[in-house]
């Protein structure tokens, strides 16, 4: 089954991508995503880090955004400290590793989502993934290097794969890809600026936030997100032929009071 691609967001130094790679070749994951890293890419301090594990590097593809990145994928995880803005599903890495595992078994196309080393993840980033996969590190001690996260959730991905049965196939529609999912938010966004529904202005981008996390948590289908934004359109377009309407009428009243009917006889 196709392992957890690696997403990195906003890497800050080539020593850490290049120990990214060498974790993810010794537990099985070679898939590497990198999203706007600080000094460009490629860089040859990553080849040195990585000890040899090459392969995660050369096929690594740089995205300018998180969105980009995961377009394709349908099950994506944020690897972060559970944000008190959102409302997500919260796992350990071990739990997270049991929900990739099965949803690799469906060929569902999965990723996990690291923080830049300093500032970690951005909470409208969070709020594009399904959940949150917290690492239980003893709070006298919070640091934890970007690559030992990743060899945390990836010795966990390898240890279940190694130990779970092989995954049942279910007879049901994949959730549908990120791109997919980033459209009908977009959609719906547009359609609800026109409509004045964020208000006030300053809390618009909470609001944004809360509602794609609502609906990303829903795991909707290809079929479901397309259903769904017809009924946005569909509501608009009732909208529009409404106010239409009503003008129609009123244009009516106006040509019949211009040419006397209505008016009381003399």
């Amino acid at each position: 089954m196709r392992a957890p691609v690696v997403i990195l967001d906003r890497p800050q130094l080539a020593e850490n991508i290049g120990a990214v790679a060498r974790v993810m070749a010794n537990f099985g994951l070679s898939e590497l995503r990198l999203v706007a890293p600080r000094d460009g890419w490629p860089q040859e301090r990553a080849w040195a880090s990585a000890s040899g594990a090459d392969w995660p590097l050369e096929g690594a593809r740089v995205f300018a955004a998180v969105t980009d990145a995961i377009s394709d994928l349908q099950l994506v995880l944020a690897t972060t400290a559970r944000p008190r803005e959102l409302v997500l599903p919260v796992s350990t890495p071990r739990q997270a590793a049991a929900e990739l595992h099965d949803a690799a078994g469906q060929g569902i196309a999965t990723g996990l989502l690291f923080g830049a080393e300093r500032a970690g993840l951005e909470t409208a980033d969070i709020a594009l993934c399904q959940g949150v996969v917290t690492i239980p590190i003893d709070p006298k001690f919070r640091s934890l290097n970007l690559a030992q996260a990743v060899a945390i959730a990836a010795y966990e991905w390898r240890t279940h794969s190694l130990d779970a049965p092989p995954p049942t196939f279910q007879n049901q529609p994949p959730p549908a890809p990120e791109a997919e999912l980033h459209g009908l938010f977009e959609h719906l966004e547009r359609e609800l600026e026109a409509a004045g529904f964020f208000h006030p202005p300053e809390k618009k981008a909470a609001m944004v936030r809360n509602l794609r996390a609502a609906l990303g948590r829903a795991r909707f289908t290809m079929q479901e997100a397309r259903t769904l934004r017809g009924v946005v359109t569909a509501l608009v377009k009732g909208r529009g032929q409404t106010f239409a309407e009503l003008r129609r009428l009123a244009q009516a009243a106006q040509a019949r009071r211009s040419e006397g009917f209505g008016e009381p006889k003399a």
